[in-house]
């Protein structure tokens, strides 16, 4: 029997598990006990609204009672396949495999994981230790410090006869520079050592407002309800240490609060589920420009959006001002990112919308349609240059399009050979 035929099973069997009788789940779900009866006997098909009801009421997704939890295993596999590079394998009988043998269908696809995250990690690692500004400033203490260390001793060492006021000199020298070795030592030890269990952060200001967004997940109802204000939140936030950081996020938050203001939350989220998600539409209906429209949509939650978004806002020197990260799209968390991403090129045309369809180099066999308008920050003037910011909208596809853009993530780790915008050679190779 397919699949798809046993969607009235799997609902009998979740509310058994949680111990729902068949007259609650049908009351809440706003349909009849003997319709209920005909639907988890398999005798009636079920889409749409109901199966959303029902699936809200049991806890689970629409898919696990359409498509099994068989079907996270067979996708597993497919894109396992896929990241194989050439076809090797016999997709047309995945079903067949992940029947016959789930517990070695398991472990492939549970090995793939692993892997997956062990690429995510040594490419964060790479991007972390080629561009982390802190990084590089604390080898550069420790390396200038022990060149002065040694210098002095150099003196002290191959020179004769010094006088005692010049011998106090040198050795007044050496022991401030080694104080100095030590702190620096110290600092960087701290900044690499993950198992330091100390409040203080070891991050770069970005990072921690990064982390004050994350725990949040990029939505703040206390500042859509108007019960808070930015200053509030970021008195509270333990994730932001330095003033840096603060600065940041009280920036990002009264953006949030502002465009929050233009298009309040439920009224947002009725026209979504009404209407769909149209931003050119949604700017018409609340009088609003397009850089609103994107900033708002990227942090409406999940379950509002209909799916999952990120977000970049960068200025025009090309620096990453806001990034919420989405899977499978690559952010960079140091160092410039790639050129090629479309909002970049709309910087090039300020107030002219774009839409590309593109695909990240690398592992990724996704690909993200990238909505991007660039917008002036500050108010016109003859007296001044327009100071441009630009926002792009990143969302994820089930596939990769005919015709989709190549982009990477930065020239340091993208492993595409082929690419006018290359300014470094990449650490990766092409079929990594």
């Amino acid at each position: 029997m397919a699949r798809d035929t046993l969607t009235g099973s799997r609902i009998r069997e979740r509310r058994l598990i949680l111990g729902i009788r068949q007259a609650e789940l049908a009351r809440k779900a706003g349909i009849s006990a003997s319709y209920l009866n005909l639907i988890e006997h398999n005798r009636r098909r079920i889409g749409g609204k109901l199966l959303v009801a029902l699936a809200q009421v049991l806890g689970v997704e629409p898919s696990m009672l359409t498509e099994g939890a068989e079907a996270a295993l067979i996708a597993s596999l497919r894109e396992a396949a896929a990241d194989a590079g050439p076809q090797v394998a016999e997709l047309d009988r995945t079903d067949e495999f992940a029947g016959r043998f789930p517990g070695w269908a398991e472990v492939l696809a549970s090995n793939h994981q692993r892997i997956a995250r062990l690429e995510q990690t040594v490419e964060t690692l790479s991007d972390r230790l080629t561009h982390d500004p802190h990084l590089a400033a604390s080898l550069h203490e420790v390396l200038s410090t022990a060149a002065a260390i040694r210098s002095t001793a150099s003196i002290l060492a191959e020179t004769g006869e010094l006088e005692q006021e010049w011998r106090d000199r040198f050795h007044n020298n050496l022991n401030e520079d080694s104080r100095r070795l030590a702190e620096s030592s110290r600092a960087l030890v701290n900044f690499l050592d993950e198992s330091d269990s100390s409040a203080e952060r070891r991050g770069v200001p970005q990072e921690e407002a990064e982390e004050f967004f994350l725990s949040h997940g990029y939505h703040f109802p206390d500042l859509e309800q108007e019960k808070s204000t930015p200053a509030a939140l970021i008195a509270s936030a333990p994730q932001l240490v330095s003033d840096s950081a603060r600065m940041i996020a009280r920036s990002a938050l009264e953006q949030y609060q502002s465009d929050a203001r233009q298009m309040p939350f439920k009224e947002v989220a009725q026209i979504i589920q009404s209407e769909g998600m149209d931003p050119t539409a949604l700017a018409l209906r609340f009088n609003v420009t397009l850089p609103v429209v994107l900033r708002r949509l990227g942090v409406l939650p999940v379950d509002v959006l209909g799916q999952e978004a990120g977000l970049v806002v960068c200025d025009a020197s090309g620096s990453i001002l806001f990034r919420k990260p989405v899977g499978g799209f690559a952010l960079p968390r140091f160092g410039a990112s790639c050129p090629l991403w479309p909002v970049y090129t709309a910087l090039q045309r300020p107030d002219v919308p774009l839409r590309r369809t593109v695909v990240q180099q690398g592992r990724s066999t996704f690909g993200f349609e990238c909505l991007a308008v660039a917008w002036n920050y500050v108010p016109s003037s003859f007296d001044r240059d327009p100071l441009y910011h630009a926002v792009m909208l990143i969302l994820p596809q089930s596939e990769v399009p005919p015709g989709a853009q190549p982009v990477g993530s930065s020239c340091r780790i993208c492993p595409r050979k082929t690419c006018e915008a290359r300014r470094e050679p990449s650490i990766l190779k092409e079929e990594f």
